[in-house]
């Protein structure tokens, strides 16, 4: 399918507001349960052409999800729960790495808000929980539980290499 058929039929789905990207997962992981595992997979894989994401099937999701910016970029692995009234913004990554342990999962309790560009992967061979209503700031790292209403925001911005020849050239351009 060329760009311009392809924007096009996003433009017409948004306006008809018929299939967004919360709809198809939901719909796909509906179908996954009921057995339809074919129809569930090809309705995730319109999901990831419409909306540049990778929503899996296998998670629990809560009916009332939103996903910010039509959930571009957005990750999420089969081993999440996530409650009811959770926002995720766009390129957010929630994964669980391999374990040969018991199952791990990361839940995301009720109404959390989870910042664009942020990660959240529990350290290998152990779960991860984030308490109702807690807030994860944009471009945070979160690898361990966070607490029910907490905020967890990114590290300051810091400067790790300064280089001296760029002061040298704007302390001259001043004189």
């Amino acid at each position: 399918m060329s760009a311009e058929r392809l924007m096009l039929l996003r433009r017409t789905l948004k306006r008809l507001w018929l299939i967004s990207p919360e709809k198809l997962w939901l719909l796909s992981i509906a179908l996954r349960r009921r057995g339809h595992w074919v129809l569930a997979f090809w309705i995730k894989q319109l999901n990831t052409v419409l909306y540049h994401n990778s929503l899996a099937t296998g998670a629990s999701v809560g009916p009332d999800i939103f996903l910010g910016h039509y959930s571009h970029g957005t990750v999420v692995h089969s081993n999440v729960v996530i409650g009811r009234r959770v926002s995720i913004w766009h390129n957010v990554t929630l994964s669980v790495p391999p374990s040969s342990g018991p199952r791990n999962q990361i839940v995301v309790e009720d109404d959390v808000k989870i910042g664009a560009n942020a990660v959240i992967i529990p350290p290998r061979g152990r779960s991860l929980r984030i308490g109702r209503g807690a807030r994860i700031g944009a471009g945070a790292v979160v690898t361990h539980d966070v607490p029910a209403k907490a905020t967890v925001v990114s590290a300051p911005v810091r400067v790790l290499l300064k280089d001296a020849s760029a002061e040298e050239s704007s302390a001259d351009a001043l004189l």
